[in-house]
């Protein structure tokens, strides 16, 4: 019997960004009509691996990769988008990529549509022939029959449920004559339950016919129930390659959080302690795009350190900005026993809520001022502190602000010239520190930190945690700290709550097992 070749082979690849290795030695072969899964955590690495896969620009434009790519046992080197689709790959982005004010049909064939002679193109050459919309509706038809998909080519596609929005995207890639492998990218992410059950069967129909299935997923359920080969990336490596029939769930979210993380930190916590509630949350709903809360409650206690985890599109930066009233959001937040008023920073301010935000350079700071301004403008504006007072006029007391600034300079170690020094010219983990300074000086009750470490080296790293940890064991402010970081979590939280699809899916202590994180961030 001969030896079935992989519809895609991918030969010990690897990638550098400016030095830092982002894919070291990764191999897959995916064979014809099979549903093949890959998954990791954030920055596994799983992203830059299709985009070398589909030809994107910012692969060739830093310097490519090394290893092979592989189309039906043939090497081939993919340079372009277009040239992936010429050998048979198509790929549905996770950001839907169809047209407003477009018909089903139109989106389908876009780029593609189907052209027929008309009295001009008879006279003056096939330039001007006419789009044939006959043909368009025909062609539709026949991608979504194969998808079994009931919808009428002539819908617009935004009056459409979010859910067949999807579909007409997997029919637009299944309307390509030559399709043999399509790349699926979290397609279930913003579906509904319903919905997101038709797309994995629509998965399955896509097996049956003889494509091979490129599945990007978080979602451990989903894996279990459709893929035939999982790959698990970590920190750009693969970890294992498995078939589904030979693991279970428990294994891949072991393998999938996986690596030995920082050691937990023994927070000294009197179990008697005062159980009050500092924050109550109860159906929180963010619209905050990519970062959507779906229905939250949740209890924050008094001088407690509740992690926020959770993979990225999940919801988890949702929650401190919707508290904070950045974006649009509905529920019930009180704070103490008080109801905040919700989609009013000023509010959240004067319930003594302090935010360093995930965006410091949006956020967080305005980089042409100094650090000691950058530290104190809220204090001033909010409670009209670092000023004299002659009767009625004001004048900003320069001494107070510098002994301030210098005192936090010290307390963070912000490597700087001085408090006059521009904000802009500090190193970005220096930044988040003068960010955090600027928050405690508001001398809030509830701490909001998002985070904090991102884009910042692990020296500073480890210096903004101890300082996070510290301001918690010192001032007994209460701290709601949102990270990306499971390890960082795990480290200074007193409890982590995992948010899945916009919700919590569970709440646990820090030393839980690398199996329970892995499942929740699952959404399992």
């Amino acid at each position: 019997m001969a030896e079935i070749t992989p519809v895609l082979s991918m030969k010990n690849i690897g990638k550098a960004f400016s030095g830092n290795q982002v894919l070291q030695d990764v191999s897959l072969d995916i064979m014809p009509g099979e549903i093949y899964a890959l998954c990791g955590e954030n920055g596994a690495g799983k992203s830059t691996l299709m985009n070398i896969l589909f030809g994107m620009p910012v692969i060739s434009s830093t310097g490519g990769y090394t290893g092979k790519v592989l189309i039906d046992g043939k090497e081939v080197q993919i340079k372009k988008p277009q040239e992936a689709i010429a050998y048979g790959i198509g790929m549905v982005h996770q950001e839907f990529m169809l047209i407003p004010g477009f018909t089903v049909g139109e989106n389908i064939k876009l780029n593609r549509e189907p052209l027929k002679n008309g009295a001009l193109s008879r006279v003056f050459g096939k330039q001007l022939r006419n789009v044939d919309f006959e043909q368009i509706e025909k062609d539709a038809e026949a991608s979504l029959d194969r998808l079994g998909v009931e919808l009428d080519p002539h819908a617009d596609v935004e009056t459409l449920p979010v859910g067949y929005m999807q579909f007409v995207e997997i029919a637009r890639e299944l309307d390509k004559s030559n399709v043999k492998l399509l790349i699926l990218d979290e397609p279930t992410a913003v579906l509904a339950e319903s919905e997101a059950e038709i797309v994995l069967d629509i998965i399955k129909r896509l097996s049956k016919l003889g494509i091979a299935v490129l599945l990007i997923t978080h979602r451990i359920g989903e894996i279990m129930y459709v893929a035939d080969t999982v790959t698990i990336l970590r920190d750009g490596l693969n970890v294992k390659t498995m078939k589904i029939a030979d693991t279970t769930a428990g294994e891949i979210a072991e393998l999938m959080v996986g690596r030995e993380l920082v050691a937990v930190k023994q927070r000294d916590r009197d179990e008697s302690e005062n159980k009050e509630i500092a924050v109550s949350i109860k159906n929180l709903r963010v619209d905050m795009p990519g970062e959507r809360v779906s229905g939250i409650n949740l209890d924050v206690y008094k001088g407690e350190i509740l992690g926020i985890g959770g993979l990225a599109g999940q919801g988890k930066l949702g929650v401190a900005n919707g508290i904070m009233g950045i974006y649009p959001t509905f529920g019930e937040i009180t704070v103490f026993g008080k109801p905040l008023k919700l989609n009013s920073p000023k509010s959240s301010i004067g319930a003594k809520f302090a935010f360093v935000s995930e965006d410091r350079k949006q956020q967080g700071f305005a980089p042409d001022l100094s650090i000691e301004m950058n530290m104190v403008i809220p204090a001033m504006v909010n409670h009209d502190e670092f000023f004299r007072k002659f009767g009625p006029f004001h004048q900003i007391d320069k001494k107070k602000v510098e002994e301030t600034a210098k005192k936090y300079i010290e307390e963070f170690q912000i490597r700087c010239t001085g408090p006059k020094q521009e904000v802009k010219s500090l190193s970005g983990g220096n930044q988040q520190k003068v960010c955090i300074a600027k928050a405690i000086l508001l001398q809030p009750d509830v701490l909001l930190v998002s985070e904090p470490t991102r884009g910042i080296d692990i020296g500073a790293k480890s210096i903004v945690l101890e300082t996070i940890s510290r301001i918690n064991e010192e001032t007994g402010v209460t701290i709601l700290f949102t990270s990306s970081e499971l390890g960082e979590l795990r480290q200074v939280c007193d409890r982590i709550a995992i948010v899945s699809g916009g919700k919590v899916a569970d709440i646990l202590p820090p030393d839980a097992t690398n199996e329970e994180f892995g499942l929740a961030m699952g959404g399992k």
